[in-house]
């Protein structure tokens, strides 16, 4: 079996609550997905999908991604897709970072060993733990009482877990917090997620006004040392995410204790195998983790949910389901949430069927 061609296509994700905000002004209304598809010269085809947060959320951005696979593509023709790291020291090896542009095809060649094989994703990725996979909601940045309305009509559909996006006016964050914190039974957890926004000196003033409350913080502000004070001057659960982008920076985080959950995004990390990687030596080192991406719709979800169906229950703290976010299916047999859980598909691969109606045209083709 060997790698003929790889292509990609563009799908327009709209939002179902209209647009996304999270610290610093930044929002979406419509995200930029792109499926990439993994053909081998035995017929079989599988199936990935990378959908960056914006150009100014992580160093990704979705027209790069399509830019890169043409960059990359020749060098992985002929490679047997099966042989995961034959696969990903030859990406490294032609592409120098940009892990973003990698995961796509690291995805689809996930989904290509599960269809050679008969078997799951998550079954490869060592084995289905547990019955279902337990959801957060993220909750997009708008006044004080309207988040709270909107993380309690989210509670209304059995989620548990729940993504706030502050990092705005640590006033206003203070408010966003409490208010949040008040309509949630004790047994809800409550992540105040700063995605970088505030200075030091604003995150510990947010950190000492809501010390009486049961919430996680995380990732409070830019740099790596600026969340190591605040995380050295707090007792809240602790949680990083944009610092942490490989196996140095978590070996750094675990030696110097600066969390106690770390958030592993697929496409941040380079694809399935480098995930794996991390999630392993995460499992290894006793930290709970976060299984998710940076966006995405039915593909990433059926990513999502395999990479955490097969991580060990006692350490997933929780993961996301972003097809419910979106307008738009763009493939059959993704994973649909129930009462805020999602289970991975027992189908061979990731158990997703692109809807050729949606995806639309290629737009990349290597062969």
């Amino acid at each position: 079996m060997q790698i003929k061609r790889i292509f990609a296509h563009r799908v327009e994700l709209p939002l179902v609550e209209g647009s996304y905000k999270w610290s610093g002004g930044k929002s979406v209304t419509v995200f930029d997905s792109t499926i990439v598809g993994v053909e081998t010269t035995d017929g079989l085809i599988g199936y990935g999908e990378v959908c960056p947060l914006g150009p100014f959320y992580l160093p990704a951005y979705a027209a790069g991604v399509r830019a890169g696979l043409k960059e990359l593509g020749p060098h992985l023709l002929g490679l047997d897709p099966r042989e995961l790291g034959v696969l990903n020291q030859r990406m490294d090896a032609a592409l120098k970072g940009h892990p973003y542009v990698k995961t796509g095809i690291d995805i689809a060649c996930w989904d290509l060993l599960g269809k050679a094989t008969g078997l799951p994703v998550c079954m490869l990725m060592g084995g289905r733990f547990g019955d279902s996979v337990r959801l957060y909601r993220a909750i997009s940045q708008v006044p004080p009482d309207e988040m709270a309305a909107n993380v309690a009509s989210y509670s209304e559909q059995g989620y548990t877990r729940f993504q706030l996006k502050v990092g705005g006016d640590p006033d206003t964050d203070i408010e966003r917090i409490i208010a949040a914190r008040a309509i949630l039974k004790p047994t809800d957890r409550l992540v105040a997620d700063a995605n970088t926004g505030w200075t030091q000196h604003e995150a510990m003033r947010v950190v000492r006004a809501v010390r009486d409350l049961d919430v996680y913080i995380e990732q409070p502000c830019l740099t790596y040392e600026e969340c190591l004070a605040v995380r050295r001057n707090t007792t809240h659960p602790f949680v990083m995410d944009e610092n942490i982008d490989g196996l140095d920076m978590l070996l750094r985080a675990k030696a110097d204790l600066a969390m106690d959950v770390v958030n592993l995004k697929i496409s941040k990390l380079g694809g399935l195998t480098k995930a794996k990687q991390a999630r392993d030596l995460c499992v290894s080192m006793g930290i709970a983790m976060t299984l998710e991406d940076s966006w995405g719709g039915d593909i990433t979800t059926a990513a999502i949910a395999h990479f955490a169906h097969s991580t060990p229950t006692e350490f997933r703290f929780t993961s996301t389901d972003f097809n419910s976010y979106v307008t738009v299916s763009h493939a059959d047999g993704a994973p649909q949430r129930q009462n805020g859980f999602m289970q991975a598909s027992e189908a061979p691969g990731l158990g997703i069927t692109p809807k050729a109606d949606v995806i639309g045209p290629v737009v990349v083709d290597v062969s």
